[in-house]
């Protein structure tokens, strides 16, 4: 027999933000501040309250960062366009995946003039990615509706992250890189802070059965596991996972470009010795995902220091 209720309480659990979207629509509330939005959905995600006068674990100082660290390059770093031109300033242009173009609206972009291969994202989100193998196959019809969604939606409001608040909402065009398509590609993703990496995040096989390690800067195997809100979708690598090439050189570039921050996660493609930039987070699954074991999240904390 359906029940109505427990449809609803599903829902809210498997996703917090219905709730403060319904509070919005029905109860004439046309926006919540940062501090009450990320109070509410801690509270929903992770089942307790959230504390912001002594934060202790990795994700409440997150959180914490994400109210009281309006660092204004922090825009800069998590724009997709302008954080190439950023690192590519500091550790030099040879690790950037080449840009095609960049567009304000989806109608000035010109498929006729794109190569065969292409990849168009916006600039001020996360996801809304569209991949061309073969333009004889590709539907622009299909990816301008993805990325139109993904124009019309305000990032920040949707997670609070301040650096995207800023983000001019825009398309870039990156060059193909084939090797980047492979369902086996594996992403570094070092966590940093204040300048130095003390983690390696290795994720694998993320379109068949997706894997996450963490290693230490020696290479040393992790005896934890995250990020993530369910335990049983997170999963070590059954087999052992070799030492990138140019490893050593990763731990460099990590170093620069996470100098002077408390926390920042710098991630990167490492193919047969050939590195490249992927990304600069502030706020790994939203600051709301958990390690396994739980101690971890506190052990993680312990490394990020607040100016409180």
């Amino acid at each position: 027999m359906f029940n109505f209720k427990e449809r609803i309480i599903d829902r809210i659990k498997a996703n917090p933000y219905v709730i403060i979207f319904w509070l919005m629509k029905y109860s004439g509330i046309s926006y919540f501040s940062d501090y009450v939005f990320l109070k509410t959905t801690w509270r929903l995600h992770m089942g307790y309250p959230l504390n912001l006068k002594a934060p202790q674990s990795f994700n409440e100082k997150l959180q914490w960062i994400k109210l009281y660290d309006r660092n204004p390059l922090y825009t800069t770093m998590v724009d997709k366009y302008l954080a190439k031109e950023y690192v590519k300033g500091i550790i030099g242009e040879e690790y950037i995946i080449p840009t095609i173009g960049i567009w304000d609206n989806l109608g000035d972009i010109n498929v006729e003039a794109l190569p065969q291969k292409f990849v168009l994202k916006c600039t001020h989100d996360s996801g809304s990615i569209v991949i061309c193998r073969d333009k004889r196959n590709f539907s622009f019809k299909e990816a301008k509706r993805k990325l139109s969604i993904g124009l019309n939606t305000n990032y920040y409001r949707l997670t609070r992250e301040w650096p995207y608040k800023n983000v001019k909402r825009r398309i870039i065009a990156e060059q193909f890189l084939e090797e980047l398509s492979s369902d086996d590609l594996i992403d570094y993703k070092f966590f940093c802070f204040n300048g130095v990496p003390i983690y390696c995040q290795v994720i694998k096989d993320r379109n068949k059965a997706e894997t996450i390690d963490f290693f230490d800067m020696e290479w040393k195997h992790q005896d934890f596991i995250g990020l993530g809100l369910n335990p049983d979708v997170l999963k070590y690598s059954k087999d052992d996972i070799e030492k990138p090439k140019n490893f050593e050189t990763m731990i460099l570039l990590s170093k620069k470009l996470s100098r002077n921050i408390p926390f920042v996660r710098v991630d990167f493609y490492n193919l047969d010795g050939k590195i490249y930039f992927g990304e600069l987070t502030f706020f790994p699954t939203n600051g709301m995902g958990r390690f396994y074991p739980l101690i971890w999240n506190n052990k993680i904390g312990n490394l990020l220091e607040l100016n409180i």
